[in-house]
């Protein structure tokens, strides 16, 4: 092969390679009305079907709107409650007398073993400490009022000129 023929497949072979190039850096069409519109129906599916896996695995609402009301520590509290629960003695003889109940720990000999005393309804048995702490507090208010109106009194016949 020539020095000519070299050349020409050269020319040949860089020309197709421009065309190539150019054909891949010509504007696309604009993609029609149809074409963005089954576009858009496909990622709004898309998006739905997200969405629909992601509640698949939510607590529903119902449940949402009753827990709702309760704060964390309470809902610890109830959990930690309902965790420990005695398994207690019922009149349907769920427990045969023969065995021990597992979950209940008494303290000595009592009627009803594994149930704690009922402790009724009512203000704190530390609510006297607090009602002093009040009272002393009203005492010292009620003081500086006096003191106050004392002073003001005072100031008044000052004012006045009467000594």
């Amino acid at each position: 092969m020539s020095k000519k023929d070299k050349q020409t497949d050269e020319l040949a072979a860089l020309k197709a390679r421009v065309a190539e190039l150019e054909e891949k850096a010509a504007p696309k069409s604009e993609p029609t009305w149809e074409e963005r519109e089954r576009r858009r129906r496909e990622w709004e599916n898309e998006m739905h079907q997200m969405r629909e896996g992601r509640m698949a695995q939510a607590m529903p609402p119902s449940v949402v709107r009753d827990w709702a009301v309760l704060d964390d520590r309470m809902v610890k509290e109830i959990a930690l409650r309902d965790a420990r629960a005695p398994v207690g003695p019922s009149s349907q003889g769920v427990i045969p007398s023969s065995q021990q109940m597992s979950n209940v720990h008494t303290g000595g000999k009592s009627s009803t073993p594994g149930w704690a005393r009922e402790i009724p309804l009512g203000p704190s048995p530390h609510q006297r400490y607090v009602d002093a702490q009040l009272d002393a507090q009203d005492a010292k208010d009620r003081a500086e009022l006096i003191e106050r109106e004392a002073k003001f009194k005072a100031m008044q016949k000052l004012a006045e000129g009467k000594p």
